[in-house]
């Protein structure tokens, strides 16, 4: 593999794994958790790891500072602003809602799947799936509920894979991997890249969260009123397999309980070259902005998505020119 295909996939900072002593006792906090959670009823959680959540932003500055950040960007007003504030709290209560959701899954009946997205949506989704020339790959941030759209199209028996982090604690990784499996959604460990590109080129799904904070080696987008970048992989992937790549959101309805599927126009990438990648990846971002505006609070991505420095800024506006002149060392 190139170079470049050697760093599709990693999505994020990284934290360096603990000690198997601590993350053992991580994975029995996390399975203790998950059998109370699916043993009361679900509103009490639901409201005691929502004010949780929203205490951690309260009392940790640089959590706060990065989430005010964010929300800032993206409702265009100053970080300090109370509206940027009103909008993070709301989204930390909307994240705890989401992990009562995850920690419940295992025990929920798979046909349950059938009712959490819309079949019309999905109906939609499998005609694109068919029109492409490769597999169909899913990108999406962390808005909603993506569980339930990978549930949703594995309860239809399609071939879905979604791509995760099993680095910092693999033995929660294989907890969630698990759980994931019963539902009939394969998960691909970030690292085995060979994995993923056997998927697309079987013509199956593949799913990739854009959303994992801001990395100097992503492929420079201007989102919302400034420049970032957003991953490699998803147009790398598209461009190496003839696959064609959705923009999703899982918007949840106002009954709290169900989701809709919207999606952009389909990308096609069409070649490696950098401007076909930066095209491709601020099509994503176009697409990924729309999501998140339409219902801030419920994007719980509290990562720093853009770089601090207005210097990097204009860096990333420069090679982002570069790319689409095709300049040699540009992508």
């Amino acid at each position: 593999m190139t170079a470049r295909e050697q760093r599709l996939e990693a999505p994020h900072r990284r934290l360096q794994p603990g000690s198997r002593t601590f993350e053992r006792v991580v994975v029995a906090g996390y399975k203790a958790f998950a059998w109370l959670i699916s043993h009361i009823p679900p509103a009490i959680p639901r409201v005691i790891l929502g004010r949780a959540a929203q205490l951690s932003y309260l009392l940790w500055p640089t959590k706060r500072r990065w989430s005010n950040a964010n929300f800032g960007h993206v409702l265009g007003l100053p970080p300090g602003h109370p509206r940027v504030r009103q909008t993070a709290l709301r989204a930390y209560m909307v994240y705890g809602r989401y992990v009562v959701e995850l920690a419940r899954l295992p025990k929920l009946a798979r046909e349950h799947a059938d009712r959490l997205v819309s079949g019309s949506d999905l109906d939609a989704i499998h005609r694109i799936w068919e029109e492409s020339e490769g597999g169909l790959i899913f990108t999406l941030g962390h808005v909603g509920n993506g569980e339930a759209a990978a549930a949703g199209v594995a309860s239809r028996g399609w071939p879905i894979s979604v791509v995760a982090d099993d680095s910092s604690f693999p033995g929660l990784f294989e907890e969630f991997r698990r759980t994931r499996e019963q539902w009939g959604v394969h998960v691909i460990p970030w690292r085995n890249l060979r994995e993923i590109y056997t998927v697309l080129r079987r013509r199956e799904m593949l799913a990739l969260l854009i959303d994992w904070g801001y990395r100097a080696d992503g492929i420079p987008v201007r989102l919302f009123d400034a420049w970032t970048t957003l991953p490699a992989g998803p147009a790398t992937l598209a461009a190496k397999t003839g696959s064609r790549i959705l923009p999703i959101t899982l918007q949840r309805k106002a009954d709290g309980q169900t989701f809709s599927i919207t999606w952009a126009d389909p990308i096609a990438v069409t070649s490696s070259d950098p401007a076909a990648l930066q095209t491709a990846t601020q099509e994503m971002a176009d697409a990924f902005a729309a999501s998140v505006a339409r219902s801030p609070e419920q994007w719980y991505s509290f990562k720093p998505i853009w770089p601090a420095e207005a210097e990097e800024m204009e860096r990333l506006a420069r090679r982002a020119a570069a790319m689409q002149a095709n300049e040699p060392g540009s992508g």
